[in-house]
C-alpha cells in the first residue's frame, strides 16, 4: 500500500473542498425547483445552510491552494500563467458567491449565482489541468 504525505493530506484536502464548492452548488441549482415547489421559504433556508458549509468549503480551498502553491515552488511560465488565471476565476467565482447572497432581485440571484457557478467549474478545470 502507498504511504500516506503530507502531499496526500494536501491535496485530498484541496479535492475534497473542492467537490464541495462546486458539486454542492450544481447539486443546489439542480434541486432548486423541487425546493421552490415545497413552498414557503424552504430554498432560502436550503441555500442558507449550505452556505454554512460553502464558505466552509471555499476557505479550505484557499488555504490548501495556497499550500499547494507552496508546495510546487518555481515553475514555468505556462503553468505560471494557468494559475494566475485560475487563481483570478477563484477570485470571481468568491465574488460572485458573496453578492449571491446579499442579493434579493430574482435577476441579481440569477447572474451572480450563474457567474459564480461558471467561474468554479472553470476553477476546477484549471485546477485538474495544474495537478
Amino acid at each position: 500500500m502507498l504511504a500516506i504525505t503530507w502531499d496526500t493530506v494536501r491535496v485530498f484536502l484541496h479535492v475534497l473542498a473542492a467537490t464541495i464548492w462546486v458539486g454542492g452548488q450544481l447539486t443546489l441549482t439542480a434541486l432548486l425547483p423541487v425546493l421552490r415547489r415545497a413552498g414557503g421559504d424552504t430554498s432560502k433556508l436550503a441555500a442558507r445552510q449550505f452556505n454554512r458549509v460553502a464558505w466552509a468549503a471555499f476557505a479550505v480551498l484557499v488555504l490548501t491552494g495556497v499550500w499547494n502553491i507552496a508546495a510546487v515552488g518555481d515553475a514555468d511560465g505556462a503553468y505560471k500563467t494557468t494559475l494566475h488565471v485560475k487563481l483570478a476565476v477563484v477570485v470571481v467565482s468568491g465574488v460572485a458567491a458573496f453578492l449571491h447572497t446579499r442579493a434579493s432581485a430574482p435577476k441579481g440571484l440569477a447572474v451572480s449565482g450563474a457567474v459564480s457557478g461558471v467561474a468554479a467549474l472553470a476553477a476546477l478545470l484549471l485546477g485538474v489541468m495544474l495537478g
